[in-house]
């Protein structure tokens, strides 16, 4: 059994939120999910474990002529592990977290119990298509014949592509925005959680009418404990206080929006922002969305895909902002908390892999 989960932000919550909540409910719950922060095996889990070192090896060990043989990618080798690994140690659902578009990704072999699509934003253009209309048509290939699917967010530019797939597909489609049952809090802090926790309880609901048996109070615990039920890190996680240290992983158009709305309901002096990014984005424009008074450390993620130091200097040069460059995320890091006071505000983005190089 299995849930399979997409859309360009929010999956990754929403997928360690089902997780919790059905590890509530007393299931043994498989969770796959991309990328990881610190440790290749947290995208494998079983109620909250990640693989054993020894799994990963012995799987590479036992299929490596294989793997080259057909020149399977690191994505796909990963998938294979997870499912194999679910399948042996008999979960009884899985949560499938897609790892980019949806119709041709790796993960779209399983036919769910549920679909999930959480939302439609611009990420990944240069594969998926550069309109909403035609990202949103990659996502809806995880709909199948017959299976429920829950959409997170309603568009205009987008609710036409889904209507129209289930509807080909003759299944039932269930729109978030439009549940009405009791709300809970999570332990997953910023606003924008707040539709992914509707997206969530939606689900719980398709399942019920599917014969599963998840309580209110099991959704109300699981989505309290997500982090201590799933060890979720990077979502707006609170890192130190006098001053104020927060990370976050949003890192396209739509994920710096919801940073930024977040920011301003906090009360600071100065917001200083810690910052990488890899070299596809467009930096300028994620730049200017920040408040142009705060002060701004660069540096880039020790990944071959950053964009260098040279690369930010020559994109960022116009723009008339307090910046200043470090040759490690590191030294930026120390150099903002040298520098600020305690009623500041330090804010560590941009890229996922700034989170997790800089997370402790």
């Amino acid at each position: 059994k299995s849930i399979h989960v997409v859309g360009t932000n929010g999956k990754g919550s929403t997928s360690h939120m089902l997780a919790s909540v059905l590890q509530e409910c007393g299931y043994k719950v498989g969770l796959y999910t991309s990328p990881h922060l610190k440790d290749f095996r947290e995208r494998i889990r079983i109620n909250g474990e990640m693989i054993s070192q020894k799994k990963v090896v012995d799987f590479v060990h036992n299929h490596k002529t294989f793997f080259e043989e057909h020149q399977l990618s690191f994505f796909e080798m990963t998938v294979g592990l997870a499912f194999q690994t679910f399948a042996l140690e008999k979960v009884d659902i899985a949560i499938i977290e897609v790892g980019m578009g949806g119709r041709l990704d790796a993960t779209n072999i399983i036919t769910p119990e549920v679909s999930v699509i959480t939302n439609i934003g611009f990420d990944h253009t240069k594969f998926l298509g550069d309109t909403l209309p035609k990202i949103a048509a990659e996502k809806a290939g995880i709909i199948k014949p017959t299976i429920p699917v829950v959409i997170g967010e309603k568009h205009r530019g987008t609710i036409g592509v889904f209507k129209a797939k289930a509807k080909e597909q003759s299944a039932d489609i269930y729109f978030a925005e439009e549940y009405t049952g009791d709300v809970f809090e999570s332990d997953l802090k910023g606003n924008y959680q707040q539709k992914n926790i509707k997206t969530v309880l939606q689900t719980v609901d398709v399942l019920n009418q599917s014969g599963w048996n998840i309580s209110t109070e099991n959704c109300k615990t699981g989505l309290a404990n997500v982090v201590q039920n799933t060890g979720l890190q990077g979502r707006w996680q609170v890192l130190s206080t006098a001053p104020l240290c927060i990370t976050d992983t949003g890192h396209n158009a739509e994920g710096i929006a919801y940073v930024i709305q977040q920011l301003k309901t906090y009360k600071y002096n100065t917001l200083r922002l810690v910052m990488g990014f890899v070299n596809d984005k467009d930096v300028v424009s994620i730049v200017n969305r920040f408040p142009k008074n705060a002060e701004f450390y660069f540096s880039a993620p020790s990944i071959p895909r950053a964009k260098t130091i040279e690369d930010l200097k020559t994109d960022l040069e116009r723009l008339h902002i307090s910046k200043s460059y470090f040759e490690n995320l590191q030294a930026a890091l120390a150099k903002a908390k040298a520098d600020a006071h305690a009623d500041d505000l330090i804010f560590i983005g941009g890229s996922i892999f700034t989170v997790a190089e800089l997370l402790p």
